[in-house]
């Protein structure tokens, strides 16, 4: 079991701390975008590495549509890794869709977990007007979808500058790009119809792990008013303003995203 587990999420451990760190990364992207953030924690935490089945490195075979037909399919392979590995305490840090996971892994298994830290995260993506503003119409989704399903090509090369920011650092844009292009369509599909139609409001209740959110300045995915329903919603969280644009501050901006954690966890 343990082995299968750690094969197919393709995990791995570095550092030798006594606490632990576990990165997830999100929609379309791997594990090695925590690349510059991984050299600030591993000399004093465990930190743990991993692939969404259908991402980087992982096995593709163990992908099931059912499954991963809800984001509880991922939650529950968050908390078979963390069972593999006989993980206690966990500090998991979620990019965008993955602070939702992260968030119904803890309801699920709350004793896992000592705290949640959220770069970018929003419970719902959709507008429920007058009451909630998560930035995108059911069409825009449509189209979204839509046009993965026609130029998957064409979709990465046209969101991926969107969604990074940074106009002046073209290279950030284009290792998104990769990244989006790296994975199998049909897969990436179905990650981001789950992920954009997903509601976790109802969720929010529910949760009660400490929580760090961390909010970017020209989210295009995330934007600030999510951040703020976020906080006034979730017991127990913080809410920190970065002055990194865009939706991967752990990319563009990796110090002042370290920094920020590191403060958020020295205050334990």
């Amino acid at each position: 079991m343990s082995v299968n587990v750690l094969e197919r999420n393709n995990v791995k451990v570095l550092g030798e701390g006594k606490r632990t760190i576990m990165l997830a990364h999100g929609f379309g992207c791997d594990q090695d975008m925590w690349r510059y953030i991984v050299p600030s924690f591993m000399y004093n935490y465990r930190v743990v590495l991993f692939d969404y089945v259908g991402s980087g490195e992982s096995s593709i075979s163990s992908y099931d549509r059912d499954k991963y037909g809800s984001l509880q399919g991922y939650a529950q392979d968050v908390l078979d890794i963390i069972n593999a590995l006989e993980l206690q305490s966990v500090i998991f840090v979620g990019h965008s869709v993955s602070g939702m996971i992260g968030m119904l892994a803890s309801i699920r298994q709350p004793g896992h977990f000592e705290r949640l830290i959220m770069l970018g995260p929003s419970p719902r993506y959709l507008n429920d007007l007058p009451d909630y503003y998560g930035g995108f119409d059911r069409s825009d989704i449509d189209e979204l979808l839509g046009m993965m399903e026609m130029n998957f090509i064409g979709w990465a090369s046209y969101l991926a500058p969107i969604v990074m920011q940074n106009a002046d650092r073209k290279g950030l844009a284009e290792e998104l790009e990769k990244s989006f292009c790296s994975r199998d369509p049909h897969i990436a599909r179905q990650f981001a119809e789950v992920t954009f139609l997903s509601d976790c409001r109802s969720s929010l209740d529910l949760a009660a792990t400490p929580t760090l959110i961390l909010q970017c300045a020209d989210d295009s995915i995330s934007p600030v008013e999510v951040g703020d329903y976020l906080h006034s919603h979730l017991r127990n969280s913080e809410l920190r303003h970065l002055e990194a644009k865009g939706h991967y501050p752990h990319l563009s901006h990796p110090q002042e995203t370290s920094h920020c954690i590191k403060e958020y966890l020295s205050s334990l």
